[in-house]
């Protein structure tokens, strides 16, 4: 007998890969804190999403990389990206230097939570090992939302530091991507940046990006709470030297005659120790 719609259970399922990877990225990625048993809900069940592209990708004959770089580059368009304004309001009024010091940590804490509870579940998983084979499924889940978390933060801090990426909302995604996988700030005097966002190189660029991010997490797999405590801190540590790298690019980057971002004078009682 037909189970009636409303009785499926959404955690039980396998998420269709072309159509739900993207809403669950967004929702591990949206602002706001999420609490931890939700966090680890939406990772298993996007674990499971990916786990079934993998397979459909494997009877193309894709490989992982290519594979992994294909799922990113679908679901970038779909990060929550704020402008200044929001950022502003929901970063307690911070602006400037603050504003970005506030956004890099935000974002280290996030990828270093994905990171515990990635790990966490792969340590369960050493700890049972006729359930090892799911623990890549796992893992590339934990690869996603972190690479999502961190080109979040990227395009972010450009937001910050008013170096403004032109073009639809797809092409500035891809071009955010694409400086993700350099580990770069875009420079906002070269107008072929975004047009050639998607170009073999970069492809290549995000596919290598997406498998050392993967190689770091695999290293999250042992016994105990080992994997947890390695997942948070290669995260944290990572997504810090992102920030401080994009950082550094667009303070040199930034348009002619608009200097460094200031405090805003209204906060500036409150930051001065």
């Amino acid at each position: 007998m037909a189970v009636p719609e409303q009785d499926k259970q959404p955690d039980n399922e396998v998420a269709d890969p072309e159509r739900e990877v993207g809403e669950l990225v967004g929702k591990l990625t949206a602002p706001g804190e999420l609490e931890p048993a939700e966090r680890r809900r939406l990772l298993g069940r996007l674990a499971r999403a990916l786990s079934d592209g993998a397979k459909k990708a494997r009877v193309r004959g894709a490989g992982r990389g290519r594979w992994l770089a294909d799922v990113f580059l679908n679901i970038a368009p779909r990060i929550p990206i704020r402008d200044l304004h929001t950022l502003s309001e929901h970063h307690h009024g911070l602006t400037g230097e603050q504003l970005a010091d506030d956004l890099v940590r935000t974002a280290q804490k996030a990828t270093m939570t994905v990171g515990a509870i990635g790990g966490a579940l792969a340590a369960a998983e050493f700890a049972a090992p006729p359930l090892l084979l799911s623990a890549p499924a796992q893992l590339v889940a934990e690869t996603i939302v972190v690479a999502a978390i961190e080109v979040k933060l990227l395009a972010e801090l450009h937001e910050v530091y008013g170096v403004r990426v032109e073009g639809s909302g797809t092409q500035r995604a891809v071009a955010f991507t694409a400086a993700w996988a350099k580990q770069r700030g875009i420079d906002p005097l070269t107008p072929t940046s975004v047009s050639l966002a998607l170009g073999a190189a970069t492809k290549t660029a995000l596919r290598n990006r997406l498998l050392r991010t993967l190689g770091r997490h695999l290293t999250t797999l042992g016994p105990f709470l080992t994997g947890a405590i390695a997942g948070g801190a290669l995260n944290r540590i990572a997504t810090k030297k992102l920030g401080e790298a994009v950082r550094n690019d667009l303070r040199v980057k930034l348009p002619p005659g608009s200097g460094t971002p200031e405090v805003d004078p209204r906060r500036r009682d409150e930051l001065d120790p």
